[in-house]
Parts: C-alpha cells; sequence; structure tokens
C-alpha cells in the first residue's frame, strides 16, 4: 500500500464546512483561529455561517479550502500522531489546492498559505474585467479534441485548456466571446456538451497575465522550505522540491494549465494505489477514480472521515 494526499481547488466550498472539525478538535479550531489572524478577517465566521455569495468570492473560496484541508491536516498530526513523510509518498493539489499541498508538506507556512491565496483570489478577480472573459467545460471528449475546439474558436482571441480533469472532462478559458463559439465549435469534434461554469473570471489562461506578476511579486517575499514530501507541480504533472522551483511554477500555474489527469497518472505509474482527498468535498476522489478505476479512493473531511481513515492511513 502507498499512499498519496490531493487538496481540492475552487468549486468545493460550501458554507458550515469546517464548523464539524471545530467543534470537535481543539487543534482544527486552532488552524482556523490562525487563518483569520493572518488575514485579519473572520474567514470562518463565513465558512460557518454564510452567506454563500460572499464565501463563493475568489478572494474567500481560496483561503477557506486551504483552512478546512490544513484543519484536517492538524487534527492528523497533533491528535492522532500521524506523521506525513512516513505515511505519503506525494503530495498534489488542484489549482488552489496546490498551496494546501505546499501547506500540509511544510514548504510554507499556514499563514502564508492564507495571505497567498487571499492575493491570489483578489489578483484574479482584477485581471479581467466583469463580464470579458469566462469558461467552459467540454465533457465527452478529451485533452486532443479540446486543443483543436480551442484553436477553432479561438479566431485571434484567447480561448485555452485551463483544466485537463478527467479523460473525459476539459475546462477552456478565455475572452467571453471566443468562449460563447465554444458549444457550436465543438459539435463538428464530437464534444457531447458544453457546459458553461458560474465563475466570475476566466483562470488558468493567458488573460490572467496580472494576476501571475501579483503573485510573482508575492512569492518572492515568502519563505519556501524544501517539502517533506514531493509536491506534484500543475504545470508539470511532476513532483518537485526546490523551492525556487516551486516558486516559479507557481507564478506559471496562474496562466497555465492545470494537468491533473497527467498529474494522477504519473501517480499510477510511481506505485501509489491510495489515494486520499484531504479537505471539503469529493470532487478530487471522483476524478482520481475516472481516470484510473483501479486506485482505492476516499475524502477525508470530517470528523466520521478520519475515524473511519485513520486505520486505513498508517496500514
Amino acid at each position: 500500500m502507498a499512499n498519496a494526499f490531493v487538496f481540492p481547488g475552487q468549486g468545493s466550498q460550501d458554507v458550515g464546512m469546517g464548523r464539524e472539525l471545530a467543534a470537535q478538535f481543539p487543534a482544527a479550531r486552532e488552524v482556523f483561529d490562525e487563518v483569520d489572524a493572518a488575514l485579519g478577517q473572520k474567514l470562518s465566521a463565513l465558512m460557518w455561517d454564510g452567506p454563500k455569495d460572499a464565501l463563493t468570492l475568489t478572494e474567500n473560496a481560496q483561503p477557506a479550502l486551504m483552512a478546512v484541508s490544513m484543519a484536517v491536516m492538524r487534527v492528523l498530526e497533533r491528535e492522532l500522531g500521524f506523521l506525513l513523510q512516513a505515511h505519503v509518498k506525494f503530495v498534489a493539489g488542484h489549482s488552489l489546492g496546490e498551496y494546501s499541498a505546499l501547506a500540509a508538506a511544510g514548504a510554507i507556512t499556514l499563514s502564508d498559505a492564507a495571505r497567498l491565496l487571499k492575493l491570489r483570489g483578489q489578483a484574479m478577480q482584477r485581471a479581467v474585467p466583469v463580464g470579458q472573459g469566462a469558461m467552459v467545460a467540454l465533457l465527452g471528449v478529451g485533452m486532443d479534441v479540446a486543443l483543436k475546439v480551442a484553436e477553432a474558436a479561438s479566431q485571434g482571441e484567447v480561448c485555452q485548456v485551463a483544466n485537463d480533469n478527467e479523460p473525459t472532462q476539459v475546462v477552456l478559458s478565455g475572452h467571453k466571446s471566443a468562449i460563447d463559439r465554444v458549444a457550436d465549435v465543438g459539435r463538428a469534434f464530437g464534444v457531447r456538451r458544453a457546459l458553461p461554469l458560474p465563475v466570475s473570471a476566466p483562470f488558468h489562461c493567458a488573460l490572467m497575465q496580472p494576476a501571475a506578476e501579483a503573485m510573482a511579486e508575492a512569492l518572492a517575499n515568502v519563505d519556501i522550505k524544501p517539502p517533506v514530501v514531493p509536491v506534484i507541480a500543475n504545470v508539470l504533472a511532476t513532483p518537485i522540491s526546490d523551492p525556487a522551483e516551486i516558486r516559479r511554477r507557481l507564478v506559471e500555474q496562474v496562466t497555465g494549465t492545470v494537468r491533473w489527469r497527467e498529474s494522477v497518472a504519473f501517480l499510477w505509474a510511481h506505485d501509489i494505489t491510495h489515494v486520499f482527498e484531504i479537505g471539503h468535498g469529493k470532487v478530487l476522489a471522483g476524478l482520481v477514480k475516472r481516470i484510473e478505476k483501479s486506485f482505492e479512493a476516499a475524502s477525508i473531511g470530517s470528523p466520521a472521515d478520519i475515524e473511519a481513515a485513520t486505520k486505513a492511513l498508517k496500514g
């Protein structure tokens, strides 16, 4: 048995997330208090009580999801004696989840991760005026077809692959007018469905360059240590450990493709058998199983999940 931990990205947030953890485990409550202090904001109150539209804002959803992931990690480590480097071979995260993975592996501090994600959310929102960008999920086709659809729909505008999620789900991002052409263009390439995504900005495309520049400046002032286990970089789908490279790849990630399908394939090729999604939601566990059915995949986000997974994690 060989384990990998994966950390969710935006879209998994929901009002109430983390409340049970905080109520049951002092170590979890400590994490939420640290994040609130780092941001100078009662993010925990927003997470537990809403309103949902405020929690869904990118600048809140990103640090909130990281906070729940790290609360789970703190409980595993502090209260159950779980040691990441003793039981986990790789960590990976989907988009903002890469920051959670880095924090879990000790490469960045919890406070720095919270501040970076708050800034990242704000910078992404500012990069493109509301209404000028969009994202769409292509269902029923893979990366090869998605690249052709993106090229055909672009017509001189930005339209590129943002997320390669699994063999039959690829997300495109770019100018709204280009994304609006995707459904019609896609039919000629066998796209079963083009599903517009309810997002506030076109993430992971060239339009995010101003946000990438903001993150480069912020990351230059953050101490990054070698992670205790290798972190699979979104833009490479291979593990990295060098702090300078981590910093560089996080900047590239803002405008680059989240290569999730390839990241999971890397885990399978390197003898991982069990993948645990750490944090709120079950999106990544589902994607993992669709990429490679032979994986054992589970989500750990609640006190009940922690209890159920403890024995398996130490196996």
